[in-house]
């Protein structure tokens, strides 16, 4: 037996197997006594960890539940990053792996007790294991990590056994959807049902009150089991417009506000008291056609529209320069990225000729499906659409409330749209897996081929890390080639912050870590 996979994580878990999970995120002046403020733009749909699916939701799980293993984090340019590749250990003390990394072993903190007084034992993580395979919503997650097996050996100890060597095991398991369930309270209670509504986690913070259509209150979790929150009360309130968030913001109403316009951004760096923290993300914006409804079944097409995208004007007029050029099917900051055959810009001529020789010299009209709830979406279509009218070709846009949007999305019926995507595992194996490959469920315009599906299989079984890459690499080339997307740009993540809250910490999930945050005494 060897601990770990990776000699960086095999040194994470030695030199922090005693330590708490948050072990250098507060600061020593904070004031223990304060309480926040935050303001996020919708309320959420459940409490339940294995039926998360939203960045409210998954927040609350986050604050109110625990996980096996956790995110590492750095100081990058003054400030804190998560490292999704580097894990760090959590309710598991340490973790021991077999030499062909199949088997993993983990041995549980003996002093961890559940919010309800009951004590954490290997029933519950086999427990929260069966939640999770059973999930609609996390059983996904459940599969891309490769588990085949798992099984107490003992009240501290747990075996997992997976389908083979899976390098995405270890950055899956800090996840909310694994987060670990106190059983007992979940069986006293009628089962998982019971856990939409309320928790039963180890968490930092107790949820008090939790309405989606107005706020939630949480507290403090005074016997927690790990380092005390700096933060003793937290009240999220669930603002949906923007421009009330600014305000509420620019006001000194609440301490941290989430999803702000680029267009508010410079306004609010000039205001006293506000600190906006805008960094780039994984978070990405495309334009999708849909590869199986004419005309998008032309690849001749789908590179026409790639090249009469104004790509400048939607990053320097919409995002206000809070975006980054898109250039390729994975992110700039995510291992593997590769650019290298990306060659679209704007030029009409182009777009003129390639249309022609599709067969459409004299263009063509199409329905875009626009989902509500953006702004810069709205405003990018209405800039495309005005672009692809210069080269005969007339966009429809047809608007469509966020929940019918998602909704038709699931249909793989809508001939093009825009929407975004977040890898919340920072590797180009869940990115890829997730948007790219035939047969998942979010490859909503229907892209199909069958070099890069076997690829990403190829890449999947590989342990060595240098070939994974060269796999994703000629990933790449093959979908910059097949056009399938436009790509149009990758987001910065905004956060507005109270002056004097201090140690958000930027996590490619993009949830607040409320044990992290601070108020300077």
């Amino acid at each position: 037996m060897r601990k770990l996979a990776l000699p960086a994580l095999a040194v994470t878990a030695i030199l922090l197997a005693g330590c708490s999970a948050n072990a250098n995120s507060q600061n020593g002046d904070a004031d223990t006594s304060a309480s926040l403020t935050v303001a996020f733009s919708e309320g959420g749909t459940t409490l339940n960890p294995s039926e998360a699916n939203d960045v409210t939701s998954d927040t609350f799980v986050v604050a109110a539940y625990d996980q096996l293993v956790t995110y590492a984090t750095e100081e990058v340019d003054g400030k804190l990053t998560a490292k999704t590749d580097e894990i760090e250990p959590m309710l598991a003390s340490e973790w021991e792996v077999n030499d062909d990394a199949t088997e993993y072993t983990f041995t549980l903190r003996d002093d961890v007790t559940f919010q309800s007084g009951n004590e954490l034992t290997s029933a519950d993580v086999v427990g929260s294991l069966d939640l999770i395979k059973a999930s609609a919503s996390a059983s996904f997650l459940y599969g891309m990590a490769g588990i085949d097996t798992y099984e107490a050996i003992d009240d501290h100890t747990v075996k997992i056994t997976l389908t083979g060597p899976n390098h995405l095991f270890l950055q899956i398991l800090p996840m909310y959807s694994f987060s670990i369930v106190d059983t007992k309270l979940v069986e006293e209670n009628g089962g998982a049902e019971w856990l939409s509504t309320n928790t039963a986690g180890s968490g930092p913070y107790v949820i008090e009150s939790w309405d989606p259509s107005t706020q939630a209150v949480l507290s403090r979790n005074d016997d927690y089991w790990g380092e005390e929150p700096a933060v003793a009360d937290v009240t999220v309130r669930f603002i949906t417009e923007a421009s009330n968030r600014v305000q509420l913001l620019s006001r000194g109403e609440v301490d941290v506000a989430t999803e702000l316009p680029a267009k508010d951004v410079a306004s609010l760096e000039d205001t006293d008291g506000v600190v906006v923290d805008s960094r780039a993300s994984n978070k990405i914006l495309f334009f999708a056609m849909n590869n199986a409804v004419a005309p998008f079944d032309n690849q001749k097409v789908r590179e026409a529209i790639s090249y009469a995208i104004p790509y400048e004007s939607l990053i320097d007029d919409v995002m206000q320069g809070q975006a980054s050029p898109l250039t390729s099917a994975v992110p700039s900051s995510m291992p593997g990225f590769d650019d290298s055959t990306y060659g679209y810009e704007h030029d009409l001529d182009k777009a003129k000729q390639l249309l022609a020789d599709a067969g459409y010299p004299d263009g063509f009209t199409f329905d875009f499906t626009l989902g509500g709830g953006f702004q810069d979406w709205s405003d990018d279509a209405v800039l495309i659409q005005a672009e692809l009218a210069k080269i005969g070709v007339t966009m429809n846009i047809k608007n469509m409330a966020r929940a019918q949007f998602l909704e038709a999305l699931d249909t793989k019926q809508i001939p093009a749209y825009i929407s975004r995507w977040t890898s919340f595992v920072n590797d180009p194996q869940y990115h890829l897996g997730l948007l790219m490959t035939t047969d998942t469920s979010s490859n909503y315009m229907n892209y199909s081929n069958p070099q890069v599906d076997e690829l990403w299989k190829k890449a999947a079984a590989e342990t060595d890390a240098d070939v994974r890459a060269e796999y994703y690499r000629e990933i790449q080339e093959l979908i910059t080639a097949d056009a399938p997307w436009a790509y149009l740009y990758e987001y910065n993540i905004v956060v507005g912050l109270h002056e004097g809250t201090e140690g958000y910490t930027s996590y490619p999930d993009g949830i607040i870590r409320f044990a992290q945050l601070s108020v300077a005494g």
